[in-house]
């Protein structure tokens, strides 16, 4: 099959970040399918372009073999006013429209993945004109997340976002979503035919992501030895809650072999560096983006790890991809998110809720760990199992391209 994939934030070969379609790719290359990729220009953690993609509209770059990626113009101006977020919003959806219109051939299906929800608009166009199957996925439910955490606040984007959803949901042939609790929501309160939806998680890196030596490179470059190291990895940004992190680190001063690391960027970071110097949280480690093929040895030189986000009812229906990652590395689990993503780490026995609101509920969690090394163990391997029985990017990338030929077909 000829796949078009239409991903604003697809990932470039050693960028940080979360790579599940990457992943996707690389096994459905293997299977014999051709790819071609509409992405952005922007990354999604840092807010940057690279110099190369400046003064440009549309860059073709040959990813592998059978994959093209097509970059398309993302405007930097989101932060800056609110007609910077509008054109922030829209000029990936024209950038990307030129694109699939005029600089690709027609596909056989296409993957429209959302967020930003309003790719949507590409994606309906492209299926009239090109005449080929959409699949719609839902990795976050926009617009709804987007309310809560403040991104969106003007009334007419508010009103433009609901009505792009509730088209862009019409027009799918079939709607992939990330979680179970998607689904409910799209049934019961987006009155969607059960029968037009597929759920296909973000999966385990297995290949990228498994345990390896605690004491390696890791711990000797940043003095880690004889540590206690609580890990943070990703966005830096609203939603995710930081902040939750700095204040259970303020209650844990008086442990001197603690120390939390946080490893990532985006538009917090440097308020989050500012408040740690300014109130001297001395026993947080602040670390840039790393290539994705030395994340694990983050990961893997920590004792635990840990997700946190916004207290909102929206954040209860996600399934974090660092969560995956941090099982698939035998690393217990303190999740700070409440609804299926805890769920997915009690049931799994991978690791302990925690109330981002309640700093002392985090220590707690924490210290249990801390003093009792063989729970440490247990959770983690745990995780590994749970991720290796039911998560498998390997079998889940099969499981689309059944999906991708039952719409063709």
């Amino acid at each position: 099959m000829k796949i078009l994939i239409l991903h604003q934030y697809f990932l470039g070969k050693e960028d940080p970040g979360g790579s599940r379609f990457n992943q996707f790719v690389k096994y459905w290359e293997d299977m014999g399918h051709e790819i071609t990729v509409i992405a952005g220009t922007v990354h999604y953690a840092t807010g940057k372009k690279e110099e190369q993609y400046k003064g440009k509209w549309i860059t073709k770059e040959e990813y592998s073999k059978n994959v093209t990626i097509y970059r398309t113009y993302v405007s930097e101006s989101y932060n800056k006013s609110f007609i910077g977020r509008l054109w922030g919003y829209f000029s990936f959806t024209l950038s990307s429209l030129t694109a699939a219109l005029f600089k690709v051939q027609k596909h056989d299906v296409m993957i429209v993945t959302s967020p930003p929800l309003f790719v949507g608009i590409t994606g309906i166009l492209t299926k009239w004109v090109r005449r080929i199957p959409m699949i719609f996925e839902v990795r976050d439910l926009w617009p709804e997340s987007a309310i809560d955490t403040g991104v969106l606040t003007s009334k007419p984007l508010i009103k433009a976002a609901y009505l792009v959803e509730k088209l862009s949901y019409k027009f799918a042939s079939k709607i992939n979503v990330l979680t179970p609790a998607f689904k409910d929501t799209l049934i019961e309160k987006k009155a969607i035919d059960k029968e037009k939806i597929i759920f296909i998680p973000n999966g385990a890196d297995l290949d990228i992501f498994h345990p390896g030596k605690k004491e390696n490179w890791v711990r000797e470059k940043y003095n880690l030895q004889e540590k206690f190291v609580i890990t943070y990895m990703g966005a830096h940004g609203v939603a995710n809650n930081l902040d939750s992190i700095l204040d259970v680190a303020k209650t844990c001063s008086a442990y001197k072999e603690i120390v939390f690391m946080l490893i990532g960027d985006g538009m917090e970071k440097d308020r989050l560096v500012d408040r740690a110097i300014s109130e001297e949280i001395s026993n947080v480690i602040f670390i840039d983006s790393q290539p994705k093929a030395i994340i694990p040895d983050f990961c893997n030189a920590s004792d635990i790890c840990t997700a946190v986000l916004k207290k909102v009812d929206t954040f209860k229906t996600v399934y974090p991809n660092k969560v995956f990652d941090y099982m698939s590395c035998s690393k217990p689990i303190l999740l700070g998110i409440d609804g299926v993503a805890r769920k997915l780490v009690e049931d799994s026995q991978s690791g302990y809720y925690v109330d981002v609101e309640d700093p002392e509920d985090f220590k707690k969690k924490i210290l249990i760990l801390y003093k009792d090394k063989n729970e440490l163990k247990n959770l983690g391997q745990n995780g590994l199992r749970f991720v290796q029985d039911n998560f498998s990017r390997e079998s889940l990338a099969k499981k689309y391209i059944n999906e991708l030929e039952k719409a063709v077909k």
